[in-house]
Parts: structure tokens; C-alpha cells; sequence
């Protein structure tokens, strides 16, 4: 209670305009409980008869009091309808006054005043949107004014030391720094710089970080924004800003400008007849012809980062603007390792931790997903109340980030978890036969993530980054094998297998229409060019074929699943004694790690089965 006491009254807008309208509220509640009005037929009889003792006028509202109550009202109100009463009521000695028209104040209560708070209040609806529209200033004028945010040199603080893991990527903007620290140089030999610098690559591969880090290392001053800013629900806002932005630039040359997801505001134009030139066009066509209008021997260079360049209109990428691309593609192995040092600086690490082999742990990560890494296994060995960050904790970490969090409330009831068991451990022999290379590191049967009841994770040795046709039936062959499984155990399908089936369907589906790896259909591609950064929702994307095509495709489709269902079929009927037994220890300890899972694999050891390794680590719920 004391410390609401002290809490000090801040005076606002908003208790000005509750104050005004508790003014009016009150004074209509007043007006609504006056007293009716008399006709004036009927004031003129009492007049008449003596009863009025007095009246006050106002401009043609009189009102007065009787001598004796009437009817049980001892006052009356009446509009008068002569020019002049003054000579009735001298007539009949009634005291009377009059107040002439309504006062100044009465008229501005009600006129005027009600006119003022309604400008009053849209005007500060109106000025805290647009505030909100720009977070530099709260002013209407102010809405065209760039929001790109400026860096100095001691602000950036980042140098090429903070950037691992894209090292041909930074060799190639070398040259960019060389170009903003000697000038003279350049310009002496006659050449000129790219316009624009296009970095292309996966989401969170350090894009971004890697624009700041050319900033810092060239000792300029770096403006940030991105493309999603420019654009507003105001027409002309977002070719306003561009073109202000571009006069800061020049203000302060030499200096970058980076643009971040380009694509929001570059995407390609499509003739449509009913929007006509939009905002987002008049923002494009803006860029460009700032692009055009300035030169490169200013010391200006413009950087952009995008996942999406098929989405960015070709105007932007031609020659003399965004001309150059620089892709940043996902670290390999060393430059995971390398990334993973620059995390771990400031952790506590344990004595038996090995970068190179949690860097092989992680095939596939991107810079943001192993700094998360880093971060989720710092958070585990907190809740552990350890003093180090161990190699166990890095492994728990990569559980939680790929299968979610263990959920530990939830427990299978006996039936369910033997299906579970005898699903995972047909993923995992199968997946250690058929692909050797990749090691078998944990297979558990506790619930994780949304909907997941067990998972099997299974590394590769080695980064790979070609795949044969062998390769990809076999991976589907491992998918199968939880399904195959549970049918030669049990006899029965079950929904545990909806993860599976949606993978292996995929896999064909591109076998088939991306990579040409049917006879039936031929060494031909039904498939749209998208992204090469990100898949679409269902893994692919279809090209205009016909009917007869597409039901063949279909059908190609359908055998490879299902021959890949009965190579793990026949695989796991071959061992039937070795998969009961393995899926009964699963069952009693629930979760098997590497070690444990090498005695069971023991046996096929001495098998001829056809191996091979896997692309990326496959994490087979």
C-alpha cells in the first residue's frame, strides 16, 4: 500500500478529455431531469388566473415559479411565443427578469465545445498512428523520412573475426572493403565497383552478419533496414523513403546501405488491371531509379540479403544494379566446427568436449541453429546446476532442438508402447544395414514434440552432397521400416507412421518429377524451378503436364513407395528373432544410446546386405 502511495500522478491527454466529457455527460444528465415544458396556452391561463408568482426569460425560454403548487409541480418552464409579454406580465404583478440571449459560454458548452473534442480526439487517433507508422518522430510530416537505422564505425563492432563457417563468401567481399578504403586506387586504373551486392542464401546463415562485418572491417557508416519498411498502407510513403534514404547516403559517403529481405519490396511485377501501379511498385520503381542515379566512385555500395532471388523482379538484378550475387550457403564441417568456436567463447566447456565432434553432430545446421545450440545446451547444464557445459548436454540440446522437448507426463499405456518399440527398432536396423556409413546414435520411445511417441537418430560420418538412386531407396527403405514392422508383428497399421509416409512420398515424388530416375517417364524434369533455398511445403512443385502424365506419374510414384516398403518388409522378416529381442530391451530401458545399440547390431554384421550413406542425419520419428 505505501508503495501506491508514493506512486507519482502523471497529467495526460487523456484526463483532459475524460474531464470535458464528464462536463458534458453531467450537464445533459441535468438538462434530461429539468422540468417538463408547459404549453404556452396553458401558461397564458395561469397567467391569467393570478398563479404565476415569477419568471425569469432567457431569449424565448421562460421559466418561473407558482404561487401555490399545481398539480404538485411548484415551477414550470414554457416557450414563449409574443415578441413582447412584458405588459401581461405587468398586468397581472408578476416579478419578472430577463437574461436576453443564450451567454457566450452557454453556446460554446454547446456548440462549439463538442466540435473541439471531436477534432481534438481524431487528431490524436491520427498523430499516434502515424507515430506509429514512424518510430523516428510522431509528425505527419514525418512519414516519408527513412527508418533505416545508422551505425558509425565504433557502433558496428563487428569485424570478419566474428564471421565463421562462409569463408569463400567473405574472399569475395574482400574486395568491397579494399574498394571503400582506397578509392583513389580504383578509380585510377578506371574500374568501378558493383552497384549492388546480392547475398543469396538459407535463412540464418549469417546474411545479415556478414553485411555489418564488411561495415566494421571498412570503418564506415553502415545503414540497416529492410525491405519490409518501405512499404506502407499510404500511397507514395515507401518511394519517399527510399529516395530520402539515398540523400542520407550521399550526405554521408563513403558508407554502405544494407537492405535486408529484398524480396518484400523487389518482388517481380505482373501486369494486373485492377491495382494498377501499387505501392509496392512505385516503391520498386523508386529503387531503381536511385540505383541509376548514383555513382559508384562516391563510395556508396549497396548491399542486399535475400532466401528468395527467383521472387526478386529482373530489372533489379541486370547489369549496373544488383549485379553481382554472393551466395552463403550452410557451413560444412569445418566451418561448423569454426562457427562452434566463436559461440563457445565465453562457455564453460568440460574437459571431454569435442567441437569436431559435435560439428559432426549437426550436418545440415545453419550459424543461427548452432548458436542456438550452444545456447540450449548452456540452458540444460544450468537446470543440471553443473559447473561445465558437457558433451552430454550438447546431445540433449540437439534432442530438443530437432524432436522438441521430452514430455515426460506423457506415458504410453503397455499395448502402445510395444508398437512404439518394434516401430523404432525396425527404423534402426534396417538404418544400420542399409546405410553403414551413418551411425545409429540413439533410438528412444519417450514422447517428444507434438505428437511424436519415439524417434531414431542416425548421423552421418562425412558431409555429402550427391545422391545416388540407391541412396534415396534405401533412405526410404529405412523410413518404411517402422511401418513394416508393426505390420509383420502385429498384423495391423497404426497413425505412427503418418511422419514416415509423408517423408517417403516425397522422396519418390522427386525421384520421379526432379531428378528423371524413372525409365517408365524418362530422363525429364516435371518440376517449376523454385527456390534453391527453401522446399516447398510438399517437397515439390509441379509443371503444367498432362493428364495421362500426371496419372503416370502417380503410378511411378506408388511402386517405388512400395517397393521400398517390401525391401524393409523382407529385410526385418529375415531377423524377425533379432528384432523382438531388440525391441524388447527398448521397451525395459526405453532409451538406447550408441553403445548399447552396437551389441544388437553385432549380428548383422556378417550380412550382405547393400550399404550406403545418407546426405544429411536422418532423425526418423
Amino acid at each position: 500500500m505505501e508503495a501506491e502511495k508514493d506512486k507519482k500522478f502523471v497529467f495526460s491527454y487523456y484526463h483532459i478529455f475524460l474531464g470535458l466529457m464528464t462536463i458534458l455527460i453531467l450537464r445533459s444528465c441535468l438538462e434530461g431531469a429539468s422540468i417538463d415544458r408547459m404549453p404556452y396556452s396553458e401558461f397564458k391561463y395561469h397567467l391569467e388566473k393570478g398563479d404565476i408568482k415569477s419568471v425569469s426569460i432567457r431569449g424565448e425560454l421562460a421559466s418561473g415559479e407558482f404561487k401555490n403548487p399545481i398539480e404538485g409541480k411548484s415551477s414550470f418552464q414554457t416557450t414563449i411565443v409574443p415578441p413582447d409579454i412584458s405588459d401581461e406580465l405587468d398586468k397581472h404583478n408578476v416579478i419578472y427578469e430577463s437574461h436576453g440571449q443564450s451567454s457566450f459560454l452557454g453556446n460554446f458548452i454547446l456548440f462549439l465545445l463538442p466540435t473541439i473534442l471531436f477534432i481534438g480526439f481524431w487528431y490524436f487517433i491520427l498523430r499516434r498512428g502515424l507515430k506509429g507508422l514512424n518510430s523516428g518522430g510522431g509528425s505527419f510530416m514525418s512519414i516519408g523520412k527513412s527508418k533505416a537505422k545508422i551505425y558509425v564505425e565504433t557502433d558496428t563492432k563487428t569485424t570478419f573475426k566474428d564471421v565463421a563457417g562462409a569463408d569463400e563468401a567473405l574472399e569475395e567481399l574482400k574486395e568491397v572493403i579494399d574498394f571503400l578504403k582506397n578509392t583513389d586506387n580504383v578509380k585510377s586504373l578506371g574500374g568501378k565497383m558493383p552497384k549492388g551486392i546480392l547475398l543469396v542464401g538459407s535463412p540464418g546463415t549469417g546474411k545479415t552478419l556478414i553485411a555489418k562485418a564488411i561495415a566494421g572491417e571498412a570503418n564506415v557508416p553502415f545503414f540497416s533496414t529492410s525491405g519490409a519498411e518501405f512499404v506502407e498502407m499510404f500511397v507514395g510513403v515507401g518511394a519517399a523513403r527510399v529516395r530520402d534514404l539515398f540523400e542520407q547516403a550521399k550526405k554521408t559517403a563513403p558508407c554502405i546501405i544494407f537492405i535486408d529481405e529484398l524480396d518484400a519490396m523487389g518482388k517481380t511485377r505482373h501486369s494486373n488491371m485492377i491495382s494498377g501501379n501499387d505501392e509496392k511498385e512505385q516503391t520498386l520503381n523508386q529503387l531503381l531509379v536511385e540505383m541509376d542515379g548514383f555513382d559508384t566512385q562516391g563510395g556508396i555500395i549497396i548491399l542486399a540479403a535475400t532466401n528468395r532471388p527467383e521472387m526478386i523482379d529482373p530489372a533489379l538484378l541486370r547489369a549496373g544494379r544488383f549485379d553481382r550475387q554472393v551466395v552463403v550457403d550452410k557451413p560444412d564441417r569445418k566451418g561448423r566446427k569454426d562457427i562452434l568456436a566463436i559461440h563457445t567463447k565465453n562457455v564453460k566447456l568440460g574437459p571431454n568436449v569435442d567441437l569436431d565432434a559435435i560439428a559432426s553432430l549437426t550436418p545440415g545446421f545453419t550459424g543461427a541453429d548452432i548458436a542456438n545450440l550452444v545456447n540450449e545446451a548452456a540452458i540444460i547444464a544450468m537446470r543440471d546446476k553443473a559447473e561445465f557445459v558437457f558433451i552430454d548436454h550438447f546431445t540433449r540440446a540437439m534432442e530438443r532442438i530437432v524432436a522438441g522437448i521430452e514430455k515426460k507426463s506423457k506415458i504410453l499405456n503397455p499395448k502402445e508402447k510395444e508398437i512404439v518399440s518394434y516401430h523404432e527398432m525396425g527404423h534402426a536396423l534396417v538404418g544400420y544395414s542399409m546405410n553403414k556409413d551413418d551411425k545409429i546414435h540413439k533410438v528412444s520411445i519417450i514422447p517428444h514434440g507434438i505428437g511424436s511417441m519415439g524417434y531414431t537418430i542416425q548421423r552421418p560420418t562425412e558431409d555429402r552432397y550427391l545422391m545416388t538412386k540407391e541412396d534415396l531407396e534405401n533412405k526410404m527403405a529405412v523410413l518404411m521400416a517402422g511401418r513394416a514392422a508393426e505390420m509383420l508383428i502385429f498384423g495391423k497399421l497404426s497413425t505412427g507412421a503418418a511422419d514416415d509416409m509423408v517423408k517417403v512420398t516425397n522422396i519418390a515424388r522427386e525421384m520421379v518429377m526432379r531428378f528423371g530416375m524413372t525409365q517408365e517417364l524418362g530422363f525429364v524434369s516435371y518440376e517449376d524451378q523454385g527456390s534453391p533455398f527453401l522446399e516447398a511445403k510438399d517437397g515439390f512443385s509441379r509443371a503444367p503436364i498432362s493428364d495421362n502424365t500426371a496419372k503416370e506419374i502417380d503410378q511411378c510414384v506408388k511402386e517405388i513407395v512400395m517397393g521400398s516398403y517390401d525391401r524393409a518388409y523382407s529385410f526385418l522378416n529375415d531377423h524377425r528373432d533379432l528384432l523382438g529381442s531388440a525391441a524388447k530391451q527398448l521397451m525395459t530401458k526405453e532409451t538406447l544410446n550408441e553403445e548399447q545399440l552396437m551389441h544388437i547390431f553385432r549380428e548383422l554384421d556378417n550380412d550382405d546386405i547393400p550399404r550406403s550413406s545418407e546426405l544429411d542425419e536422418s532423425f526418423i520419428h
